[in-house]
């Protein structure tokens, strides 16, 4: 048994929070990916009428592949439910994302979303938030906001592909990858980083799960 077969576990499960004609919002990553080829075979056994919005590029061609309807987030007023992955989960409910790069997309969608469900394996899990927050921006802010984020404490990295070149989003932005140690308050922290000049989105989201599934290396897993 692994987190694997947690994950796919999980997600079995937590489609029991879906029903008919519902607009649900597709998150990015591993668990996200698993849950979107379950959901794929609970509309075929169901019937259901049910509309899938991406947050990426990715995870829309792994919809579109197993044939769940697609809209985008502009089409719509509200999501009834989201699921999506973490790269760090907080005590208190935070979550860092942004590792795949969908920050800003996955930040529209939670904000839509009338229930946000979040799955991540154990390693994921701490007290305080520690990951480096990927922070969105446009190229043209690079320089300034990179003195702007030092003067506050963090540490900014240029986030690059393998080759060197800067990643960009599929928005045309850059990332900036900032270091800021052990993150007691994440919601000063994120007030700071959003009202700079050039800044895009901040990898920690403020809206807070309404259900988080764990997954363990024992295969299975619990919900907090």
């Amino acid at each position: 048994m692994s987190y694997d077969d947690a994950i796919a576990a999980l997600s079995n499960d937590a489609l029991k929070l879906v029903r008919d004609n519902f607009v649900i919002g597709l998150g990015s990553g591993r668990a996200a990916t698993a849950l979107v080829m379950s959901l794929a075979n609970l509309i075929k056994i169901k019937r259901y009428s049910i509309a899938g919005v991406p947050t990426s590029l990715q995870i829309k061609q792994i919809a579109e592949r197993e044939r769940i309807p697609i809209i985008e987030a502009d089409q719509i007023e509200s999501i009834d439910i989201v699921f999506d992955g973490a790269d760090q989960i907080s005590d208190e409910g935070f979550v860092i994302k942004g590792g795949g790069g969908a920050l800003l997309r996955e930040n529209i969608l939670f904000s839509l979303a009338k229930k946000v469900v979040v799955m991540a394996d154990k390693t994921k899990f701490v007290k305080n938030l520690t990951w480096p927050v990927p922070v969105e921006i446009h190229p043209l802010a690079r320089s300034s906001i990179i003195k702007k984020i030092t003067d506050i404490g963090g540490k900014p990295k240029l986030r690059l592909l393998d080759r060197g070149y800067p990643f960009f989003t599929e928005n045309g932005n850059i990332i900036l990858d900032c270091d800021f140690g052990i993150i007691k308050n994440p919601k000063i922290l994120t007030q700071k980083i959003k009202m700079m000049p050039g800044v895009v989105e901040s990898g920690i989201f403020l809206r807070k799960p309404d259900i988080i599934y764990q997954a363990n290396s024992s295969g299975k897993f619990k919900i907090i």
